[in-house]
């Protein structure tokens, strides 16, 4: 794990930086850990937000989100899963603003998010990186100010331990665009803390993932291989809690389908 900074309680408006300020909501779990980080986006002398990944519809949470954003000029979405995305619809009919995400669907008077498309808005310039692997859909928001790049991950990277990945294949290759960023990238989080050099951490997630794929490929030659993924996981995952099973079952899931042509 990289170091970070704990979010100190829920609802708080936490500044990390001049441009970037972040509310947790209260729907701590295995798989979200705290909570759901709302990030707040700002230059200084922006007279309105953008808010990315609302949580999910949680108007208590949502309230603190509109209170801290103050106007809200956009609602960015990093992927479609329900504790990012749910809260949309209810932010927009309270704000105006429009919403945008890769897939179409969760847009709201917005286009869709294309790679490569510059957003901008709130005083800064957010450049989006497709960074599928977690899920189909999933992007990465980048944006330089006051000397850092700033990268909201989504649930590709997560602030502490790895994320559940759907597509094996398409992870790896986000892992190695993100890669391609610039030494000491401040990575801003989906769930946990930020990754204060983002390019270290993914480099642990790519050592992390090779490592899984050859623990699976070993298992494969123990198990026989026509081995399902439970087999799998209770071979592969024995000293991990037995409530992470269920998701450690779908990431071999995936990593059967990138071994197996």
């Amino acid at each position: 794990m990289t170091g970070g900074v704990v979010h100190p309680a829920y609802g708080t408006r936490r500044e990390v930086t001049s441009a970037a300020a972040v509310v947790l909501e209260e729907n701590p779990s295995h798989m979200t850990l705290e909570g759901t980080n709302t990030w707040i986006l700002r230059a200084p002398a922006a007279e309105a937000s953008v808010v990315v990944d609302p949580g999910y519809l949680d108007t208590e949470h949502l309230e603190r989100v509109v209170a801290a954003a103050g106007d809200v000029e956009l609602i960015l979405l990093t992927h479609h899963h329900p504790d990012h995305s749910d809260g949309a619809p209810w932010l927009a009919e309270r704000t105006g603003a429009p919403v945008r995400a890769f897939d179409p669907g969760l847009c709201r008077d917005g286009d869709p998010l294309g790679h490569g498309d510059v957003v901008r808005a709130a005083g800064l310039e957010l450049t989006v990186w497709h960074t599928p692997g977690h899920c189909g859909d999933s992007v990465t928001l980048r944006f330089d100010h006051d000397g850092t790049t700033h990268v909201l991950t989504g649930d590709t990277v997560l602030g502490r331990g790895t994320t559940v990945v759907e597509d094996i294949g398409d992870y790896l290759r986000s892992l190695d665009l993100l890669g391609t960023l610039p030494a000491g990238a401040l990575g801003l989080t989906g769930h946990g803390p930020e990754r204060p050099d983002l390019v270290d951490t993914v480099e642990q997630y790519r050592r992390h993932r090779q490592q899984r794929l050859d623990e699976i490929r070993t298992a494969l030659e123990t198990l026989g291989a026509d081995a399902s993924p439970r087999q799998i996981v209770e071979h592969v995952y024995a000293d991990v809690d037995r409530s992470l099973w269920p998701a450690a079952e779908s990431s071999v899931t995936a990593q059967l389908a990138y071994l197996r042509p």
